[in-house]
């Protein structure tokens, strides 16, 4: 457990069924007059950004949207709606989506302010110096938890790697829960990025850089992941289960403002960066596998995980409540019907190689593991997944 910590923390949250029309007088709070709207086409498609754009327009504010986000964005991508943003002169950036949205957003909000280029902040040769213009997040996924986390991913395709971007600077000023936002959400994505907020909140409860603060959100994060999950997934209308969904991910995204994700994040980048596997389902993939990897060194931890699923372990030894825990999460994968055909995706054992050269880079978050991770290690978990 790390000596000194910090909670970073989101500015403002409003949550609850219907919450969403209370954006007009968020903005308004900043005497925005001028706003970008960055979200993504399958967003746009689906109206989630009619309602947000009406009530802000009624209220008198000028409203631009950006809807082509792409799902993995590149350094060149994020650029060009960087050059859009500007363009209009917008004094508030709103990030409708899921993480792709909102980390887009989050860049672009930060060099508005600050004289950087990308490249160099992607490599780590530019600083950012101040904050960016006010941001407000609006997630339509329970995932990633971008609303409420420091970091912004971005593709950088030469290196065929996910780099993370950090800045206290990036945390949102504003957040909206709104529960109805999500309801249609398909399927196989309410799995996906269920499962990717659940493994936001266990690695940050096992990094090496958890504290007091980081274990309250994740253990509630994972509290009330596990017992709406499944629910959210057969029922996507049930509203409860939802806003349990987007409070869960909210919270694991707050547990990595001020602990880390591990070993799952790092191994899950080169799936990503190179196969264009979606972030949530390369994690969702590799958490069971990577905590048994961590289980013997992370015992009496993961029974406090079980607890926190609700599992019954009384009587339980604390390695057969860990096991419990382990074993929960490869039941949840095949009650969510998660998977990934990793030969169809043209990896294979040849291909490993460059996966593990390209995952053993990703020193940020591989530091943070309670357990070392050799390239062999890595190895044995990707081949699992094979």
């Amino acid at each position: 457990m790390s000596n000194n910590y910090s909670l970073l923390n989101i500015g403002e949250i409003v949550a609850g069924e219907g919450s969403i029309e209370q954006i007009k007088d968020i903005v308004a709070d900043y005497g925005a007059e001028n706003v970008v709207i960055i979200t993504d086409q399958g967003v746009w498609n689906s109206g989630l950004v009619e309602k947000p754009k009406a009530v802000l327009q009624e209220a008198g504010i000028n409203v631009h949207v950006i809807n082509d986000t792409p799902p993995e964005p590149t350094v060149d991508q994020v650029n060009a709606i960087f050059a859009a943003a500007k363009e209009f002169e917008c004094q508030m950036i709103i990030g409708i989506g899921g993480g792709s949205s909102m980390d887009t957003a989050k860049i672009v909000s930060l060099l508005l302010t600050n004289n950087v280029n990308l490249r160099d902040l992607v490599k780590g040769k530019a600083q950012i110096k101040r904050r960016g213009v006010p941001t407000l997040m609006i997630p339509t996924t329970a995932g990633t938890g971008a609303e409420a986390t420091p970091n912004a991913i971005v593709l950088v395709p030469e290196e065929e790697l996910k780099v993370g971007i950090v800045s206290p600077k990036m945390v949102s000023d504003c957040v909206i829960l709104d529960p109805a936002l999500t309801v249609n959400l398909p399927k196989a994505i309410t799995a996906n990025t269920g499962m990717d907020a659940l493994c936001h909140a266990i690695e940050c409860y096992i990094s090496k850089k958890a504290n007091p603060l980081s274990d309250t959100f994740a253990l509630k994060a994972v509290t009330l992941i596990s017992r709406s999950i499944r629910t959210a997934y057969n029922d996507g209308h049930n509203l409860g289960a939802r806003e349990d969904m987007l409070l869960g991910a909210m919270f694991g995204g707050i547990s990595i403002a001020t602990s880390s994700t591990t070993a799952v994040h790092a191994l899950s980048y080169p799936l990503g960066g190179k196969y264009h596997i979606p972030h949530g389902l390369s994690n969702a993939i590799l958490l069971p596998d990577v905590m048994k990897f961590n289980l013997d060194v992370c015992e009496e931890k993961f029974k406090d995980i079980a607890v926190a699923m609700g599992l019954d372990v009384a009587g339980c030894t604390t390695k057969e409540a860990a096991e419990k825990m382990i074993d929960n999460l490869y039941s949840m994968i095949e009650d969510l019907h998660v998977t990934c055909d990793l030969q169809a995706k043209g990896i294979n054992e040849a291909a490993l190689d460059d996966m593990i050269e390209a995952a053993a880079k990703v020193t940020r978050l591989l530091d943070n593991n309670p357990k070392v991770v050799t390239k062999e290690d890595m190895r044995a978990i990707y081949k699992k997944l094979l």
